[in-house]
């Protein structure tokens, strides 16, 4: 069974910016795009568990602060050297302003 957490409120992320999570002993990193649409994915970079919300949000990319690998937000996929591992993405939906991520 998956469970629905609140991650935040939506006016708590601006717009093409990222925040993080953390829930159960776990990163999360939850993304608002220029769209106004909201995505959630692992908070830590696969190369060196780096914490992707000190990153830097360019269209549909984080960036990490520490190798500058880069990931597509929406998709997980990773952009190129040095990252090799796409990064898990999870189902969110907006619901009375806050920002639900289905973990599980």
């Amino acid at each position: 069974m998956s469970d629905w957490v609140e991650a935040c409120a939506t006016g708590d992320i601006d717009e093409e910016d990222v925040m993080r999570f953390d829930h159960g002993g776990r990163t999360f990193a939850i993304y608002r795009s220029p769209d106004d649409e909201f995505f959630a994915t692992d908070g830590l970079c696969s190369h060196e568990k780096v914490h992707l919300a000190d990153g830097l949000v360019m269209d549909d990319i984080i960036e990490c602060p520490k190798h500058n690998g880069r990931f597509n937000y929406k998709t997980g996929d990773a952009r190129g050297a040095p990252v090799c591992v796409n990064l898990k993405t999870y189902t969110v939906k907006v619901d009375a302003g806050k920002v639900l991520i289905q973990i599980g």
